[in-house]
């Protein structure tokens, strides 16, 4: 099948789109094998859409929702710079290996150069070389660390 990019609209969402946020929060879900209805309250949603330190940007293919991404603005306190954390990036496996993912990273980079933000980083799974190797394609750069959580609802011993 032929696929042509170029019809692919990517655009931000705004507190106007929470109906399009949960269907992007769904795509998540199932691309990551993650219950299917997690999804916080339309409170919560709008109050993420409003917020200007979140952004979540769609993919649209012949109106349909085919992509998307959510990142998280850091302000820094060593630079009047804020980075930006890609926390999450999704296609439709019907759409996957076609460009729609680079043209996600290539609307994030340009959101990043309009709001003078120097950099984003993401994580990904060294397991995940589908992943691992994306990003190296967009030109993202490797760094080895050890990235560590802690369950903070689990009871202190």
């Amino acid at each position: 099948m032929d696929f042509n990019v170029e019809p692919i609209e990517v655009r931000k969402l705004t507190q106007e789109d929470v109906s399009t946020f949960k269907l992007l929060i769904h795509l998540f879900n199932v691309v990551f094998e993650e219950d299917e209805s997690a999804m916080g309250s339309d409170v919560n949603l709008f109050k993420l859409l409003s917020n200007n330190h979140f952004v979540a940007m769609a993919a649209f293919y012949e109106n349909d929702l085919v992509g998307g991404l959510t990142a998280y603005e850091l302000p820094m306190y060593s630079s009047d710079k804020s980075e930006l954390f890609l926390y999450d990036l999704a296609v439709n496996p019907e759409y996957q290996r076609k460009g729609i993912g680079k043209r996600l990273i290539h609307h994030l980079k340009e959101y990043c150069i309009t709001n003078g933000i120097n950099e984003f980083f993401v994580m990904a799974h060294e397991e995940d070389i589908q992943a691992v190797e994306f990003y190296r394609s967009t030109g993202g750069k490797s760094e080895k660390v050890v990235n560590f959580l802690y369950d903070v609802s689990a009871a202190e011993e």
